[in-house]
């Protein structure tokens, strides 16, 4: 149960726990969150046993109803099965199981997979074994476990582009689909490989590939421990993520240049001659990490002078993108395991393109499947609306665009130190906005009854606009946008009427004049028309404040790292909004933190 709340970002529309006794099988389960089957125990325990399941859902196939709720039971009662993922041809299984008599109690495609290990085990006599055959013929995406009465200290596992991986410990082991869920036990861990099946007992860890033989899965150590999985004394995870960023930033710069500002990305393993060969760079990503990607174009185009395309994973290809051997694909994604984008991973290449993946977890798929990886240590983000993963990846498309200038010649050393040292400085200065957050609360809180939120921005601040305009939709449920401020009058302007709250987030005075008065003409329109202004400024830009109605502050920064410290203040209030609202600002309705479906 600890393991399951460790895991109900993941998914928390039911949940369920089945056990191995020496009386036979038990599991209960419920839909709603994991306090329901927490209480549902305390009512009624299971058995003390030695080896057991459980899991936390987000509904695919099915509604979230306690039937829906894994874990799914063979009919002799004998075998229970959990499933992340989906299996794409379940309802052509489905009808020839049913063919052979087999009743079906749920909407899901999971009870096709647990009818099938089931009828393979009798056949079989061996778990492992059933297991193996039946993944030989589903297709899709899934992490399947399983135990068996007859098996009492036994647990079988298999994936296939879903995550899984394997916790060692000392007289127990444990399988998960994240290291959260054993942290507390140990930090020494094994990645699977695709199309492994893993079987554990308390004292063993055995692998095999799709053709049954062995393998030996890569360990690697958790760099964290529990305690950085919990609250902390903070209302709720976002509000300790947020906190937590500066740090996030700083440990995501740490060791990656010398004394001289050279940078070193050691885990960088594409050759330099083939990096200065790269004359186009995709970046691929979905949602925030998105953002995080259309913040890097601006940056990495403009120090190493290389087009940046930046495009939603489920979309790259299915449009026969334009990608060969020339071209550098950035994979970005906080979990590594983001379906959409280890989908497009395999297909960059496959037409011949490097990867380099850009991600918080380490033994997850795509850094795994990519070329090279650049880790954002940011420690665990378990909200499912990210923050510090945000400004981490942010960081770590810096760290990359810079290296790339500094290997090509586009910069000379002393301008790459130079912004070096204003990366350096950057923890500080979101730890003077995060500081400052009572500004932001109050408006937010007064601010709860509203319907609709406008967010403007231009060059940087247009990515900005849009991510703090998806964390409103993703926590407090209501309508908000991000333009870029100069697409206003070609249409956007339609919806402002009297009251429209508007973000303008107002880039530098100091580095690009004619975008600071062309924003500053932004506001003006909007609130000729009786907006009201919600601005985002530099320190000391007074030519705002006739025309602001709120000023939030934030420290003077260069124009290409200001991201870092502008999204800071739009965080804070989707989190303070949605907790006025009565919002469960951890779980928001229908999301799961890592997208593990395509």
């Amino acid at each position: 149960m600890e393991g399951l709340a460790r895991l109900e970002y993941r998914g928390y529309d039911s949940a369920g726990v089945a056990v191995v006794t020496p009386g036979g099988l038990k599991w209960a389960k419920r839909a709603g969150k994991l306090t329901n089957l927490s209480t549902a125990l305390k009512e009624n325990p299971l058995p003390l046993a030695t080896a057991a399941i459980g899991h936390t859902r987000w509904a695919t196939h099915g509604g979230p109803t306690d039937t829906n709720a894994h874990p799914h039971i063979s009919a002799d009662g004998n075998l229970a099965l959990i499933h992340n993922g989906i299996i794409e041809n379940f309802n052509t299984l489905k009808d020839e199981l049913a063919a052979d008599g087999v009743s079906f109690l749920s909407e899901t495609d999971t009870e096709v997979a647990a009818h099938l290990v089931s009828r393979a085990y009798n056949e079989l006599g061996d778990l492992t074994a059933a297991m193996l055959a039946v993944t030989r013929v589903l297709e899709g995406a899934f992490t399947l476990l399983a135990v068996h009465a007859d098996r009492p200290g036994t647990v079988v596992g298999a994936r296939r582009n879903s995550p899984l991986v394997v916790g060692l410990g000392e007289g127990e082991n444990f399988l998960g689909s994240d290291v959260a869920a054993f942290i507390s036990q140990t930090k020494s861990a094994l990645e699977l490989g695709q199309d492994q099946v893993v079987t554990i007992t308390a004292d063993s860890v055995r692998v095999i590939d799709g053709d049954g033989n062995p393998v030996e899965p890569r360990a690697f150590t958790v760099d964290w421990d529990a305690s950085a999985a919990v609250k902390g004394g903070f209302a709720t995870f976002m509000d300790k993520e947020i906190h937590d960023q500066p740090k996030a930033v700083a440990d995501t710069l740490l060791g990656r240049a010398d004394k001289s500002g050279h940078l070193a990305l050691d885990e960088l393993h594409i050759s330099e001659s083939v990096l200065r060969s790269i004359d186009k760079i995709v970046v691929i990503a979905c949602g925030t990490a998105a953002y995080a990607g259309q913040v890097a174009k601006y940056a990495i185009e403009h120090w190493c002078r290389i087009p940046v395309e930046v495009e939603l994973a489920h979309e790259f290809r299915y449009r026969d993108p334009v990608v060969n051997e020339k071209t550098l694909v950035v994979a970005i994604s906080q979990s590594g395991e983001t379906m959409d984008t280890i989908m497009a991973v395999r297909h960059a290449r496959e037409q011949g393109s490097k990867v380099l993946a850009i991600v918080n977890t380490h033994g997850s798929t795509i850094p795994r499947e990519s070329d090279a990886v650049l880790y954002t240590h940011a420690g665990p983000e378990v909200a499912v609306a990210s923050t510090k993963a945000f400004l981490a990846q942010i960081t770590a498309c810096y760290l990359l665009g810079l290296y790339l200038a500094q290997l090509r010649g586009n910069m000379y050393a002393d301008e790459i130190r130079s912004i070096l040292k204003e990366l350096a400085l950057m923890p500080d200065k979101i730890q003077r906005v995060v500081d400052n957050e009572e500004q932001v609360r109050d408006v937010a809180r007064s601010m709860k009854d509203a319907t609709s939120v406008l967010f403007l921005g231009r060059h940087v601040g247009f990515p900005v606009a849009m991510e703090g305009a998806l964390k409103l939709k993703e926590l407090a449920y209501i309508h908000a946008e991000g333009f870029a401020a100069g697409e206003l009058k070609h249409g956007p302007i339609a919806l402002v009427e009297q009251d429209q709250p508007v973000f303008v987030i107002v880039p530098s005075p100091r580095g690009r004049d004619q975008l600071h008065a062309k924003v500053i003409s932004n506001i003006q329109e909007v609130r000729a028309r009786g907006a009201r202004t919600l601005v985002i400024a530099e320190e000391g830009d007074t030519a705002v404040e006739p025309f602001a109605d709120v000023v939030f502050r934030v420290p003077q920064t260069p124009t290409l790292l200001a991201p870092l410290v502008c999204v800071v203040p739009l965080q804070i209030f989707a989190c303070e909004l949605a907790t006025a609202k009565g919002l469960d600002v951890d779980q928001p309705r229908n999301l799961a933190k890592s997208v593990t479906v395509e």
